[in-house]
Formats: structure tokens, C-alpha cells, sequence
């Protein structure tokens, strides 16, 4: 698959094959990706928790905040769940730099992993919303904290890209259950000043 097919079809998926679990070595696969991968100072501050048992994704799940915009949707069904997670954590002794740029990592890290994952038919979520207690279940040290949560799974929806419209950037599920994903156009991102001087 070219670079370029790869990154249109690598979407955010929040409902998958649930009973598809995924193996450690392929986690692992995913993880490797990420030291290949820009860090800010190349200080490379992150590490990741692999987490894929059934039992642990069981105790992760009730702990994340799922698609802000769909208000009265709760997250995926029993069925329809994460089959696995990587949890992203900063170590802060390995950080030179600022938090934020740890967050440029971060950027990086997770969408390297998630396309190598679509490349392997395995989609995958952001989470950066999650409990507080997230950091207690995993017994994290002070030196660690959780900076986002990444689903994964084999993808069991649809997502649909498709123009803004009235500036409205807000994703929604039509009657058939497929998602909707707006995105600017070419010219909305191109910034159209001038150098002057």
C-alpha cells in the first residue's frame, strides 16, 4: 500500500471485532515503530504498556472517555470493544526539554503505530480522556504518567471523510451507524498571506 492510501485510510475507529484479539509479537511490531521516529532533543522520553489479556482490557475500558461530540453514546458495546491498548506514558527522567515537547513525541509515536497498524487491517483511537485512576490500576510510579491511551482492534465500522461544511467540524453517525468525519478542504488549510519587508 503507497504512503498516501495508507494515511487516508488510517481513520479513528471506536467499534471493533472484539473476539479478534491481537498477539504480543504484533503489539511489540507497533511499539518498535516509534523509535524510528522524530523526538524533540531526541531525548525519546516515552515509553508503552502493552495491554491485551481480555482481563486487562476489561479494567482499562471502564476508565476512558469515548468521542466527546456523541454526547449520549457511552463507547463501544460489549462485543464491540478494544481488543487491546498501548498505554503511552512519559518517564520524566528521561525528559530535557518541556512537557509540550514530549507531546510532539507523542504525536509522532502514536501515528507511526497507527499506520503500521492499518497497514495490518488493525485500527486504532487516541484516548486523552481517561480517570485519574487509570494511573493507580497500573501502579505507576512518580516518575511515569499516563499521557494518552491508544484502542486498538480490527475495525468494525465505517468511517466516511467528507467536506466542512459551514465551518462545522463536528463527526456524527448517520442511521446506519457509519460515522462521519468532517475535514477542510485544500484551500481551508493552505494560508493565504504574504512576506512582507
Amino acid at each position: 500500500m503507497q504512503i498516501t492510501e495508507l494515511i487516508k485510510k488510517t481513520r479513528t475507529f471506536r467499534r471493533f471485532h472484539e473476539e479478534r484479539r491481537l498477539t504480543t509479537d504484533s503489539l511489540r511490531g507497533l511499539v518498535e515503530m516509534v523509535r524510528f521516529g522524530g523526538s524533540a532533543r531526541n531525548c525519546q522520553p516515552l515509553q508503552f504498556l502493552i495491554l491485551h489479556t481480555q482481563e486487562d482490557c476489561e479494567k482499562i475500558f471502564p476508565l476512558l472517555g469515548w468521542a466527546g461530540y456523541l454526547r449520549h453514546w457511552k463507547g463501544p458495546s460489549p462485543g464491540e470493544r478494544p481488543s487491546a491498548y498501548i498505554i503511552c506514558l512519559l518517564n520524566r527522567d528521561r525528559l530535557k526539554g518541556s512537557v509540550a515537547e514530549a507531546h510532539f513525541d507523542l504525536g509522532i509515536a502514536t501515528q507511526n503505530m497507527l499506520l503500521v497498524a492499518m497497514e495490518q487491517g488493525i485500527g486504532g483511537c487516541r484516548i486523552g480522556s481517561f480517570s485519574p485512576k487509570i494511573h493507580q490500576l497500573l501502579s505507576l510510579d512518580k516518575t511515569h504518567e499516563v499521557l494518552l491511551v491508544l484502542a486498538l482492534g480490527v475495525p468494525r465500522e465505517i468511517v466516511q471523510l467528507e467536506d466542512v461544511r459551514n465551518n462545522e467540524v463536528r463527526y456524527w453517525r448517520d442511521r446506519d451507524q457509519v460515522h462521519h468525519v468532517p475535514k477542510r478542504t485544500l484551500e481551508d488549510v493552505l494560508y493565504q498571506g504574504e512576506i512582507r519587508g
